[in-house]
């Protein structure tokens, strides 16, 4: 990854030192000449072509400056940062597969009140996910961030004084509300992200994902037994409370401040993280591409980006559709043996009474953390592949492995093939959510970038509300019926994922809807002049 770039020193530059100490000014203009720069090397050796890193004229784009400065201690924070926000959000999903069995035998409630309170925090992520991303595109990320963790933090630590049953059901519903807000963090991040290190580093940070449910069954272990589930819900609100106060830290995106034309913050803050990396700035002028209507859903609907958006809104619903669902029947067939024990079982329990309850014993906590594990070698095949292969056909192959692991639970296998097919089958499919959560952010520009993954994000609850009715009604008339619809879906998810017109692979990310994909990579070896006049919608 690289550090940063090396540029020819020359007497225009130290011309520009003094004019900028002079005129405290951030704009710099090169009277006469136009700056000698040497071709960009990387680190490693590998050259970046001199049109796409660093425009050998005066004006530079956001993007041409996140390259040239690069990776570095700037990005390394950004990771902690933005995977705390994402172990906050895996522990608050976590939390409902053990808050529901609790409750259930502490305040006596039968299936459905059950059930109704696992809903409830996906109807209140996604009624707001498209809300937070119009909020983070018109306001700016940091923005629609800043609100959502601290409405998630503050109803999450309340609703652990709920009194009953009502008061829990409603503030659970309030903290899907802010949870449906988190995914924004992947857009503050990937804007920040050289080109080279955006894939790998989206996929990384998925890594506090699973973490998260981890850390929330070991403290679930520690925490029930003595001090019960009010204290697990308030201690699990310390990764979000951490967030909280460390993302004042956060500086607002660079390409968010060009596209709502604040040149001057957007020139500063990509000094900051230039310092912080030890790398130069390119010199030049920042080109402005001002663009007043923002995160407008018209804007996912243009005939340039239509096919992506509802194809994405499919691959986005199937992910969730089958990850969740996957999670459902892993303990009904672990608790079964095996596909073909699953009819008979159900027959006995269904004389069980309704009330019946079960406390989760240290062996299902110990079942819920081996089940977490697939998803660290999800994660590092996706991050093996995605750049080898590209996203759409990253995509694609998890979804197949998937459907053909959910045949293969068909045959009556044994304790140990079952663990495994489920294994890997959890592993792929988590390793494709984290493939659309690298694809999404690329394909949109800025000025819909935060609006795109949230109505994707949306769809993904949709498929996570539905996903319980498959997993343990339908179960209850057909095994098999229920493995083939998984196994469909995910079928169809693959070849929308092969249909997606645009491989993002490779690519910058486009800064206005105003142009068409791609357009800021061409030509940028044409004058200042010209590139100013097609990039700004209001040049000052």
């Amino acid at each position: 990854i690289p550090r940063g770039v090396k540029f020819t020193e020359t007497e225009s530059e130290s011309a520009r030192s003094e004019d900028d100490t002079a005129s405290g000014e951030h704009e710099v203009q090169i009277e006469g000449v136009r700056v000698g720069l040497e071709a960009v090397e990387l680190d490693d050796g590998a050259a970046v072509p001199k049109e796409f890193a660093n425009p050998t004229d005066d004006t530079f784009m956001v993007e041409d400056a996140v390259e040239a400065i690069g990776f570095g201690k700037f990005q390394w924070k950004l990771s902690v940062l933005t995977g705390l926000a994402w172990m906050a959000d895996a522990m608050e999903m976590m939390i409902l597969s053990i808050l529901a069995p609790q409750l259930h035998c502490e305040w006596r409630l039968p299936s459905w009140q059950v059930a109704l309170l696992t809903s409830v925090v996906f109807v209140g992520m996604m009624s707001s996910s498209t809300l937070w991303g119009n909020i983070s595109d018109q306001y700016g990320r940091k923005t629609g961030l800043k609100i959502s963790v601290l409405w998630t933090l503050y109803y999450g630590i309340l609703s652990a004084f709920a009194p009953v049953y009502s008061w829990i059901l409603v503030l659970r519903g309030l903290v899907g509300f802010g949870i449906g807000g988190v995914p924004q963090s992947v857009t503050l991040y990937a804007e920040f992200l050289p080109m080279k290190a955006r894939a790998k580093c989206i996929l990384l940070i998925e890594v506090f994902w699973a973490i998260g449910t981890v850390f929330e069954v070991v403290l679930a272990v520690f925490v029930m037994p003595s001090l019960g589930w009010r204290w697990l819900l308030i201690l699990s609100a310390v990764p979000l409370l951490l967030f909280a106060v460390l993302c004042f830290w956060l500086p607002e995106s660079a390409r968010y401040d060009v596209l709502s034309g604040n040149q001057e913050k957007a020139i500063a803050t990509l000094k900051r993280i230039a310092t912080e990396n030890g790398a130069p700035m390119p010199l030049g002028k920042l080109i402005i591409s001002r663009q007043e209507d923002r995160g407008k859903m018209r804007d996912l609907f243009t005939p340039h980006f239509r096919w992506t958006t509802l194809l994405l809104w499919f691959i986005w619903f199937s992910n969730a559709f089958s990850y969740y669902g996957l999670v459902l029947l892993t303990t009904e067939l672990f608790q079964a043996g095996d596909v073909c024990s699953i009819s008979s079982r159900k027959k006995a329990v269904e004389a069980k009474c309704s009330l019946a309850c079960e406390y989760l014993s240290e062996e299902d906590y110990m079942d819920l953390l081996w089940t977490t594990l697939s998803e660290f070698p999800g994660v590092l095949v996706t991050l093996w592949i995605i750049d080898r292969l590209g996203r759409k056909k990253t995509m694609a192959l998890c979804f197949v492995i998937f459907s053909f692991c959910s045949l293969l639970l068909f045959i009556c296998v044994g304790r140990n093939v079952l663990t495994l097919l489920l294994f890997i089958a959890r592993a792929f499919i988590s390793g494709g959510f984290q493939a659309a959560y690298v694809y999404t952010p690329e394909v949109y520009p800025t000025a819909t970038r935060a609006l795109g993954l949230g109505t994707c994000s949306g769809m993904a609850r949709v498929g996570a509300l539905i996903t319980p009715f498959i997993a343990q009604v339908m179960l209850e008339s057909s095994v098999y019926l229920t493995l083939a619809v998984y196994s469909g879906c995910c079928l169809l998810a693959a070849l929308a994922s092969c249909f997606l017109p645009i491989e993002t692979k490779g690519r910058g990310l486009q800064e206005s809807s105003h142009r068409e994909w791609g357009q800021e990579m061409v030509g940028r070896g044409m004058h200042g002049a010209g590139v100013t006049r097609s990039n700004s919608g209001s040049q000052e």
